[in-house]
């Protein structure tokens, strides 16, 4: 049984062979609500802090969620004292972007696609009454990652559907449905739709994802007692080292998305721009067309 842990804080659809289009008209006037998903403890943080605290700063709700606890993500640490300090990491992080974030009882390593996880995320999307779903791409190194991304296309239509969970009100209009960026190229690359400039934010990024320690400054799974010094004095240079990595990754992402960046941005401006964050459109989702996805991502001039 998945137990629960919370943590304070014009488009094209196809259906069935038949495709409408619905006009931009229809898009949220309301507060926007988003809700991402990643495997484990900081992989939202990672792929969207940027865009999850630029919503946040206009009034829009973003919730973070873990499908797994991350229990074994630690090379000296695991189990349930592991979990509990990564949630508190999350806690951090989120009061940090301005965001809600929950943290599934699965265990790290373990999750399978199975229905009884097909329906939660389907409640979890239908609950958060989201405008935008946000996961991993289902090719990628970590079973967790596949997963949790075939998880979350599994529930693109299925949150529509009325008697499917029917205890959770069915969702009217299906969200658009969004993967992270990765460098994965096989069976298929990652194709950046969407690039905002995280430039505005970036410092309160970095901000969110220092506190993540287990994973970054102590290294994880694969780290090592060498990473992080034991005397306080001495751990200043890794943390200002993983900040500099970290920095060094976004602005990798606007370098390689420059041409994409023009198309949303002032030409002047797209070339300018230092940090980025990006985003594929999946098809199982809304299609929305370019005057539509900027009411969605409110930050393009």
């Amino acid at each position: 049984m998945t137990r629960r842990f919370f943590i304070s804080l014009g488009s094209m659809v196809v259906l069935a062979g038949v495709s409408f289009v619905a006009s931009a008209a229809e898009t949220p006037s309301r507060t926007l609500r988003i809700i991402c998903f990643g495997a484990h403890p900081d992989d939202c943080e990672i792929k969207a802090g940027g865009a999850a605290a630029m919503w946040s700063k206009k009034g829009h709700k973003v919730k973070f969620v873990s499908v797994t606890n991350g229990d074994i993500g630690h090379w000296r640490e695991a189990g349930g004292p592991l979990a509990k300090r990564r949630r508190s990491e999350v806690d951090a992080a989120a009061k940090i972007l301005g965001i809600e974030t929950e943290v599934l009882d699965n265990h790290d390593g373990e999750l399978m696609p199975t229905l009884e996880n097909r329906k939660l995320i389907t409640k979890l999307i239908r609950e958060w009454n989201a405008d935008i779903v946000i996961s991993p791409r289902p090719n990628d190194y970590h079973p967790d990652h596949r997963y949790t991304g075939i998880l979350v296309q599994d529930a693109a239509y299925m949150v529509t559907v009325p008697f499917f969970c029917p205890d959770i009100p069915h969702l009217k209009n299906n969200p658009l449905f969004l993967y992270y960026s990765d460098g994965f190229k096989k069976p298929n690359p990652f194709k950046a739709d969407i690039v905002v400039s995280i430039d505005s934010v970036i410092d309160q990024k970095l901000d969110a994802l220092a506190v993540l320690v287990s994973q970054f400054a102590e290294g994880g799974a694969n780290g090592s007692a060498n990473l992080l010094p034991a005397d306080p004095q001495k751990q200043p240079e890794r943390h200002a080292q993983v900040r500099q990595n970290f920095a060094h990754w976004f602005q990798s992402q606007a370098n390689e998305s420059r041409k994409e960046l023009a198309e949303w941005y002032d030409p002047d401006q797209a070339g300018k721009i230092k940090h980025a964050e990006a985003f594929e459109i999946c098809e199982y989702g809304r299609r929305p067309e370019k005057n539509e996805l900027k009411k969605l991502f409110p930050f393009f001039n």
